[in-house]
């Protein structure tokens, strides 16, 4: 089954705690960021649907990876093997201005600290044995959680989830009888993150994955040198190349080629592609 169900943005508030208007009718409201989706699990009954669906385990992620596996047996097997309330994917970061948040520990409870919040110094640390960056563990947005967890200890703690963010918010002026936008930041926005129910974990596990076969974010207009529509094309065709050769096929045609592809109905992690590939030539670009 496929359940759509929308975030309800709160209200924006100047800095005494006051309601804006952005008409004469209607409060001005503003986005209250990807941690938005608990209350409105619970809002729209998500979550006692699924616990009458019998549902026990949950993945989410988010939608702007091109190489995320949805309900990744690996990942959800591992944490539930691990017995585990809370889970993370997590990949090293490549450089330390990668612009990913980090796992880390606080007070002996798991978070995850934004690259922004970060020291120049914290975020170059690297470990005199193996080199690596320190605090590397980058956050992709790829959780599991128990329905257990999200009811019993996130849905009671939702009011302790949010955050304040001094925003440009549009404003109705009664001078000018018009919603204005301002140039600079006039209030404040209730927000939360979806990983700030992490420190609630009793049991938090962390599968270290690679790079290169599950994470190509979209985050960057096409033409950009890093997260773009163009570069997650290049890195999904790489998968979809590697598994063809690691199933037994010999590549021809245009190597570099970012228009390969196989399909999800044909191989969810390229398995089951010998008898597509297994000693035969494939013209790149190619879709099986």
């Amino acid at each position: 089954d496929v359940t759509f169900f929308p975030q309800a943005p709160p209200p924006a508030m100047t800095d005494d705690g006051k309601l804006i208007l952005e008409t004469p009718a209607s409060l001005a409201v503003a986005p209250d960021g990807n941690g938005g989706i608990y209350p409105a699990m619970v809002k729209h009954s998500v979550l006692s649907d699924m616990k009458a669906k019998g549902v026990r385990y949950i993945h989410v992620f988010g939608v702007d990876n091109a190489l995320v596996k949805p309900a990744d047996p690996t990942f959800v097997g591992y944490c539930i093997r691990q017995k585990a309330d809370c889970g993370n994917k997590a990949l090293w970061k490549t450089s330390p201005d990668e612009k990913v948040g980090v796992l880390a520990s606080r007070g002996k409870r798991p978070c995850i600290v934004e690259y922004s919040d970060m020291s120049k110094e914290m975020s170059e640390l690297r470990s005199e044995q193996d080199g690596r960056l320190v605090f590397g563990a980058g956050n992709i947005c790829n959780h599991f959680y128990t329905l257990d967890f999200l009811e019993q200890v996130v849905v009671p703690n939702l009011g302790n989830m949010y955050h304040i963010a001094r925003k440009k918010i549009p404003y109705y002026c009664d001078e000018q009888k018009k919603t204005v936008k301002p140039t600079e930041n006039n209030g404040i926005k209730l927000e939360s993150f979806i990983f700030d129910v992490f420190p609630l974990s009793e049991s938090m596990t962390v599968l270290d994955v690679r790079r290169e076969d599950e994470f190509a974010p979209v985050k960057n207009p096409p033409g950009s040198d890093v997260d773009s529509p163009d570069t997650a094309r290049r890195l999904f065709s790489n998968v979809a190349k590697k598994w063809m050769r690691e199933a037994g096929a010999t590549l021809l045609g245009d190597l570099e080629s970012d228009q390969c592809e196989v399909g999800p109905m044909t191989s969810y992690g390229g398995e089951g592609l010998e008898k597509l590939a297994k000693g035969k030539e494939v013209a790149c670009p190619f879709s099986v």
